[in-house]
Order: structure tokens, then sequence, then C-alpha cells
């Protein structure tokens, strides 16, 4: 099963992990990336670059973040394919920062 983006990518849009994606499997949208999943390859090369922890395997993926597997796939309809590394949003957070705020993080969805 494909990789996915969950909710700690959004406000943040960390690109460290779309150079590593042999495929050109993520997309991006005006608040955070997402992956294509008739694209990925299950290659596991984005997973460890995101400073975030805002990607899962599809079937190791905890419950919390489930509706993220349709999210995803809906959105890469209508964004662009990103590659090249960017400067990260204004609003990024850090991991830490992240994992303080808990449930009291925003979600896109």
């Amino acid at each position: 099963m494909a990789y996915i983006v969950t909710q700690n990518c959004f406000k943040c849009k960390y690109t460290d992990c779309v150079e590593a994606c042999p495929v050109e499997a993520f997309h991006e949208g005006p608040e955070m990336l997402f992956i294509n999943p008739d694209t990925c390859i299950d290659c596991d090369a984005c997973r460890e670059l995101c400073p975030v922890g805002a990607i899962f395997a599809g079937d190791d993926m905890p419950d919390k973040y489930k509706a993220y597997l349709d999210y995803n796939a809906q959105q890469c309809k209508s964004t662009p394919v990103i590659t090249q590394k960017k400067d990260a949003l204004p609003t990024a957070k850090t991991k830490e920062d992240l994992e303080k705020m808990g449930d009291a993080q925003p979600r896109p969805i």
C-alpha cells in the first residue's frame, strides 16, 4: 500500500521528502503535500526524511490518520506534482512542537 502524508504536514509543508521520490508521487497543495497512491511504489525513501513524522505507510497508519488515505488521493487530482525542495511555510512547526500540541494541532480535514 502507498505511503500517505498526514496532518503533521498541514501548515508546515517541509519538502525534504520530494527529492527522494523516484517516481514523482508528491503533489503540492497550498498548505501541505500529498502522495499520489496510484504513483507511489512503496519504496520508503521519503518517510525518514520528513522532519515532522507526517508520512506513514498506508498499512501501518495509526487509526486517527485513516481519513488521509482518501484525502491524499482526492487532493492529488487537483494539485501539481512537486519534485524539488522548497522552503517550508512560515507557519512550520518542529516535531516537538507538534507533539506538545497533540490533538490541538490544526487539521486540514
